[in-house]
C-alpha cells in the first residue's frame, strides 16, 4: 500500500512523463515530415551537382534536432531548506546548426532551446521540490583543427535562463526564482566513423547576471515593495560556477537520422548568504534532419525551387 504522499507523487511524475511525451511525439512527427535523401529536397543529387555555382552558393543548410531527455536531478537551495533534494527531471531540447557569411564563411551558427522540469523529494521522503528552467543560447564556433574525419571547434556566446524551485513544505517563501544571462566559452569537437557522427560539447560561463534575494528576504519586499537592492547580481568565478557537457551520436535508421546521447548541467551560485547547486543527468534521444534555409530573397532568386505557401509573381 502507498502512504498518500507516495500516491501524490506517482501522479505527479506520471503528469511529466505524459506531457513530455506528448511533446516528443508532436516534435517527432513535424520533423520527420523533412526527412530527404537529397541534399536539395525536390531535386537529385545529379541535377543539384549539375547547378550553377550562384545558385548552391545562396541556399545555407541547416542541421536541427528534437530530442526527449530523461533522467536524475540533484539541487539544493538554502533561501528555501538547507536540505539537498533528489528525484526524476525531464526535458525537451530543440538545437539548429548552420553557416554563416562571417569570418570567410567559416563560422557556425548553434541555437538551443529547452525547457526542463524536475520532481525531487528530500532524504526523509517527507517532502517535495520543483524544478522548472527555460534555457537559450546562441554559440559561434570557428574551426581550429579540420581534416576527414576530426573536425575541432572554438567559440563563444551568450545564454538567458528563467526557471525556479518551488518548495511544498514552506509557507512564507515556498518559491525561489532562478534568472540569469551570461556570456559564454565553448568548444565543440565532431568526429565521423564509419556510419556515426560523434558530438562533444562543451559550454561555461565566464561573466553576466543573475536575480538572488537577500537570506530572510521575501518576494512581497521585492516586487510588491520595491526593496529590490542587491538582487541582480554581476556573476563571474568567484560566485557563479555553471557547466554544460553535451555528447551525442547520430546514425541513419532508413531515412531517419537517430541522435541519441548525454546532457550533463551544473549551476552553483554563492551569494547573499544563499547557496545554489543544481546538477542533472539526462539520456537524450531523438531526430535530426538536414534542411534547406531558402527565404527571402533567396525564395524568389531560386526559381527551381515552387513554394506551397508564396505566390510567385
Amino acid at each position: 500500500m502507498y502512504t498518500p504522499y507516495q500516491q501524490k507523487k506517482k501522479r505527479m511524475v506520471k503528469k511529466l512523463s505524459l506531457t513530455f511525451f506528448l511533446l516528443t511525439v508532436v516534435s517527432a512527427g513535424i520533423f520527420s515530415q523533412g526527412v530527404s535523401d537529397s541534399v536539395l529536397p525536390g531535386i537529385s543529387d545529379s541535377v543539384a551537382l549539375g547547378m550553377p555555382d550562384s545558385v548552391l552558393l545562396k541556399l545555407s543548410p541547416v542541421n536541427q534536432a528534437t530530442l526527449f531527455g530523461v533522467g536524475k536531478a540533484f539541487f539544493s537551495d538554502t533561501y528555501l531548506s538547507p536540505m539537498k533534494y533528489d528525484g526524476l527531471t525531464f526535458s525537451l531540447l530543440h538545437e539548429r546548426l548552420n553557416g554563416s557569411s562571417l569570418f570567410n564563411e567559416k563560422l557556425l551558427l548553434q541555437q538551443q532551446f529547452q525547457i526542463q522540469l524536475a520532481s525531487a523529494d528530500n532524504p526523509a521522503k517527507t517532502g517535495s521540490s520543483y524544478y522548472g528552467n527555460l534555457y537559450y543560447a546562441i554559440h559561434g564556433f570557428y574551426p581550429l583543427v579540420e581534416n576527414n574525419r576530426l573536425r575541432w571547434y572554438g567559440g563563444a556566446g551568450w545564454n538567458a535562463e528563467l526557471g525556479g524551485i518551488y518548495n511544498e513544505r514552506n509557507s512564507n517563501n515556498p518559491g525561489s526564482m532562478k534568472a540569469s544571462t551570461n556570456l559564454n566559452l565553448a568548444t565543440m569537437a565532431l568526429f565521423d566513423w564509419r556510419m556515426f557522427t560523434f558530438r562533444w560539447q562543451l559550454s561555461t560561463p565566464i561573466m553576466g547576471v543573475f536575480f538572488s534575494p537577500k537570506f530572510g528576504q521575501s518576494y512581497y519586499e521585492i516586487f510588491t515593495l520595491g526593496d529590490d537592492d542587491g538582487t541582480v547580481i554581476f556573476g563571474s568565478l568567484h560566485n557563479q560556477r555553471a557547466v554544460r557537457n553535451y555528447f551525442t551520436v547520430d546514425f541513419h535508421v532508413g531515412n531517419l537520422t537517430i541522435r541519441t546521447g548525454y546532457l550533463g548541467n551544473y549551476y552553483h551560485t554563492d551569494v547573499n548568504h544563499i547557496v545554489t547547486k543544481i546538477l542533472s543527468h539526462q539520456f537524450m534521444i531523438g531526430l535530426a534532419v538536414e534542411s534547406l534555409n531558402v527565404g527571402g530573397k533567396r525564395l524568389k532568386q531560386n526559381r527551381w525551387l515552387h513554394s506551397v505557401y508564396y505566390n510567385e509573381p
